[in-house]
């Protein structure tokens, strides 16, 4: 029996909405198949450094934090032996991981929309629906997400990002008095710059100390 490691790494984009990290199989077995980037854990490692690792040396990027997901392992998910993949996720900006580097036992690496994706090898697509799964129903309870937008952002921006994660409608007026009274969101004395006509709109800035406070104290948070 073997363990591994395998990373959910979501993507966000505001041209390009939501995008998965794949990578192309370089050997059998499912020679030349997408699959998750990860693979086993060695005898001195944690599955923490374990999906790290993996994560680098199969499309070339470092993130700092990956959540634990879900433990899989039914008896046949793997035709080699019987492996047993504990699995990660985590959101990212993907503008700042444009640059992969496939290695080891990875063909090539690139970034997928969730909504086409290629048929995975493995029990993949099981994983990955699963990931979209926690990550929706963490939307529901906890504000996350801010790491995926710049620095400073109009607000219309947070709204995007929820709507596509969520992949429905969110009532806007709402939403926007729910995230400012929790007070992790606080309004620039900026405006945004526009080439093109409208009016520009105000921008603001996630407090990222105020958000760990309240995650500690216990937030109450419904869209």
């Amino acid at each position: 029996m073997k363990i591994a490691v395998d990373a959910v790494v979501f993507g966000y984009s505001k041209e390009e909405g939501i995008n998965l990290l794949l990578v192309k199989r370089l050997y059998n077995p499912f020679k030349g198949r997408w699959v998750l980037p990860g693979g086993f854990i060695k005898e001195d490692e944690s599955l923490e450094k374990a999906v790290e690792r993996e994560l680098q040396e199969e499309t070339g990027i470092k993130i700092n934090y990956l959540e634990q997901l879900y433990t899989f392992g039914k008896v046949n998910r793997d035709p080699r032996k019987r492996i047993i993949s504990v699995t990660y996720f985590g959101l990212v900006n993907k503008n700042r991981f444009l640059k992969l580097k496939a290695s080891t036992d990875a063909e090539e690496a690139n970034w997928f929309s969730i909504s086409e994706l290629p048929n995975l090898a493995f029990d993949h697509n099981e994983i990955v629906e699963t990931a979209i799964k926690r990550l929706r129903a963490k939307l529901e309870y906890e504000p996350i997400g801010f790491e995926l937008l710049e620095k400073k952002f109009p607000f219309s921006d947070l709204e995007q990002l929820y709507t596509m994660l969520l992949d429905r409608e969110i009532d806007r007026r709402n939403f926007k008095k729910k995230i400012m009274k929790l007070g992790i969101v606080e309004e620039l004395d900026e405006k945004e710059e526009r080439s093109g006509s409208g009016r520009p709109g105000k921008l603001y800035r996630f407090k990222k100390n105020e958000y760990e406070k309240l995650k500690k104290e216990g937030m109450h948070f419904e869209i």
